[in-house]
């Protein structure tokens, strides 16, 4: 592997970052998080700064809040591309509107520079576990030269398109996902009001055509009132907002994912960004008059 750098060790990136170290990646890491720094360091990693990581390394990848910073720490006064070098590869796994991705890509095109849109799916489990699914956006010459890292990191890796086309796919994955967790939210408040236990109903589903991954991760964390974030509520509102954004821009209707929205929206305002996507559940605890947990002891 080539000299690599890291910019963005929250709930994602530090244990993405983790297990480059762990690889054997000589890694360069950067995050305002002092404590976060010092972790990586710990394992082996070397502490840096944007402008130095743009300089220093070949390989760079991103794991940040959003789009704006993404492009205030790629472009903004000290940040990577102030002293970036041609044919460098920028990989921000952040999750992006398209449009945000594709202006990243063409300010790296001027440095000489590639850039590759790839978020992932998997939360922070899989982030540990290093089983995340990476879906990527950009040219084949640079989704090469990165598949050895995605390799580490995750369990799968697929080049959807051209720039941008990773972000589209996180959209519809970000769709799915939250919308399974809203619809399996619904149906166990349902159940456990009309008197069923939400756990003898899970076992006799599980296996049927509602299986899922979503329904076998989350509802042993709502049964168990366990919404310490994987996956935060806020995060998720993020994404939402921006499936709404992109889908106002090419005239998709996406009534789902706007009332979604506004289900997220109710759960800010009672201080629930926070939690773990799974408390959708409370929600609709809350209309109903009802607490989704299981009647065994």
């Amino acid at each position: 592997m080539k000299k690599t750098g890291f910019i963005g060790l929250g709930i994602m990136g530090r244990p993405m970052a983790s297990n480059l170290v762990k690889a054997g990646c000589d890694l360069i890491v950067y995050d305002l998080n002092e404590e976060a720094v010092r972790a990586l360091t710990a394992l082996g990693a070397k502490a840096g700064t944007p402008d130095s990581i743009g300089r220093d390394c070949d390989v760079i990848f991103l794991s940040l809040p959003n789009g704006s910073i993404s492009q205030s720490v790629l472009f903004g006064e000290g940040g990577v591309c102030s002293k970036i070098v041609p044919g460098a590869i920028v990989c921000d796994t952040s999750s992006v509107t398209p449009s945000e991705a594709q202006t990243c890509h063409e300010k790296l095109l001027e440095h000489g520079v590639f850039f590759v849109d790839s978020p992932v799916s998997g939360g922070e489990p899989g982030a540990i576990a290093g089983t995340l699914a990476f879906m990527a956006g950009g040219e084949q010459e640079a989704f090469n030269e990165l598949k050895e890292y995605f390799d580490i990191m995750g369990s799968s890796a697929v080049l959807i398109g051209g720039s941008g086309m990773g972000c589209v796919t996180k959209l519809a994955n970000q769709v799915i996902v939250n919308l399974t967790i809203a619809a399996v939210s619904e149906a166990f408040v349902l159940s456990t009001k009309a008197g069923a236990d939400p756990i003898k109903v899970y076992d006799a589903i599980r296996g049927g055509l509602a299986g899922s991954a979503v329904l076998d991760a989350k509802i042993p964390m709502i049964v168990e009132r366990n919404f310490k974030p994987g996956g935060k509520i806020s995060i998720n509102h993020k994404d939402i907002k921006n499936v709404l954004a992109t889908a106002h821009e090419i005239d998709v209707p996406v009534p789902f994912s706007a009332q979604l929205f506004e289900i997220q929206q109710a759960l800010k305002a009672h201080g629930h960004m926070d939690d773990d996507h799974c408390g959708y559940v409370q929600y609709f605890e809350a209309l109903a008059g009802v607490t989704v947990q299981s009647k065994e002891k």
